[in-house]
């Protein structure tokens, strides 16, 4: 592997977070910030972000909005967050949007926190149960929290959950133009 930072190195998306470790307050507010500062197109910082620590009412709100499989796992999250955006607006609101989950993501790594992003959602649930305001599109719901014991996981995620990382070769994911001059 190059010479990553250990924060994209050792980043991974576990189901097995530990169902006891809280998400400190100053630690909530470290991961927004680091979403905050997220680069986007002209600046709009389009992206609105919905938290709930876990046995609150917004945590319940956005648990029960996941896939019944999804919520096996996702219960024991220290915190659910709902990042959305704005129905209208630019183009590149998505594109935004994924760049600040990423300064969430490696900021959670920074802290020794892991996530893992739940794009199955009950969206028109989750904006009716958050009462969010009409122009707000949630569109993933991060886990944060810290690891937990993968034997804990029910028999069909373990596999899953214990398996070698891996990422496709720099060779498929690249695009060359053969046709290059220069």
């Amino acid at each position: 592997m190059a010479d990553l930072t250990p924060l994209l190195a050792f980043r991974w998306s576990p189901r097995s977070f530990d169902p006891d470790a809280e998400l400190a307050q100053t630690e909530a507010a470290t991961l927004l910030e680091a979403a905050r500062w997220a680069p986007s197109v002209g600046n709009r910082q389009p992206w609105r972000f919905a938290l709930g620590h876990r046995d609150d009412e917004t945590f319940k709100r956005i648990l029960v909005n996941l896939p019944a499989a999804e919520q096996r796992w996702a219960a024991r999250a220290s915190a659910l967050v709902l990042a959305a955006h704005p129905r209208t607006g630019h183009r590149f609101v998505a594109y935004d949007l994924g760049q600040a989950v990423a300064h969430l993501t490696v900021q959670a790594t920074a802290l020794g926190l892991h996530v893992r992003q739940v794009t199955n959602l009950d969206r028109a649930g989750l904006v009716a149960d958050l009462d969010l305001p009409g122009d707000v599109r949630p569109y993933v719901v991060v886990a944060v929290g810290q690891l937990g014991d993968p034997l804990s996981l029910p028999a069909d995620l373990l596999a899953d959950e214990t398996a070698l990382r891996h990422r496709r070769p720099l060779g498929e994911i690249v695009l060359t133009c053969e046709n290059a001059t220069g």
